[in-house]
């Protein structure tokens, strides 16, 4: 398992973002420092020309101990600069990822 850590703070909400590969697939994981509680993002891998190149965000789960404060949201818009730095595409099979992209009309270059 490979974890990079990513720092993501807003002034009321103290929120790690750690990013952990798992096989061919991963999971984005938010922890705030006044919880022991987290939520995820998972993502596998789509079937492309370079196995890279597609990510499926599979599910996002976020408890209801921190639900409420925007944590799936940054969730989220941790994958979406991840492809956009990274260079691969995603498939919003997730429900909530998927009305995420719909209200975000200038995330549709990052649909596959």
């Amino acid at each position: 398992m490979t974890t990079q850590t990513m720092q993501t703070t807003q002034d009321e909400l103290k929120l790690t973002i750690t990013h952990e590969v798992q096989g061919q697939g991963g999971r984005y994981v938010a922890h705030l420092a006044d919880s022991d509680q987290s939520g995820f993002l998972e993502w596998e891998p789509k079937e492309a020309i370079r196995q890279d190149d597609v990510r499926i965000a599979t599910h996002t789960v976020v408890p209801s101990e921190i639900g409420g404060r925007g944590v799936a949201a940054r969730l989220v818009d941790q994958l979406v600069s991840d492809a956009r730095e990274k260079g691969f595409k995603i498939v919003p099979q997730c429900s909530y990822v998927a009305r995420k992209f719909d209200e975000n009309p200038d995330w549709s270059d990052l649909r596959a």
